[in-house]
């Protein structure tokens, strides 16, 4: 029988996020949103006006990649480029449809997170900040 590699805290807590994207992704699912595009309409929220430059930096994704996901934002009528000039700077913001789906969103997540925290509490508080300055960042 071959031997079990050694534990690896990178593969546990990839495993970890992947079963907790999941029930995300479900939580959002009737509000039309996924993990990617709920923290794309927090960044248009959070951030009105924001560029798809920064954007992408923030989601650590392509600029064409954000042109195309608040593409399908827009026809979701959950955000706008109040500007959408060719050319001209881009003036995303969320719309008031975007704004109440962030709001239900937010308080699903709020749900999810205290669950976490319940059942792995050291974890989550390992966790805290890490989002804002990952090592080896």
């Amino acid at each position: 029988m071959p031997e079990r590699p050694p534990f690896s805290p990178v593969i546990a807590l990839l495993t970890v996020s992947s079963v907790w994207d999941a029930r995300l992704n479900a939580a959002l699912k009737d509000l039309g949103l996924t993990t990617r595009k709920y923290g794309l309409l927090a960044h248009i929220h959070a951030t009105p006006g924001i560029s798809f430059s920064e954007l992408a930096r923030r989601s650590q994704i392509t600029v064409q990649t954000a042109h195309t996901a608040v593409r399908t934002l827009q026809e979701e009528g959950l955000v706008q480029d109040a500007t959408a000039q060719a050319g001209a700077a881009s003036d995303l913001r969320a719309t008031d449809k975007g704004e109440a789906a962030l709001t239900e969103a937010d308080a699903r997540l709020a749900r999810l997170d205290a669950a976490f925290g319940e059942g792995v509490p050291r974890l989550s508080e390992a966790l805290q900040g890490l989002h804002e300055e990952p090592f080896g960042a």
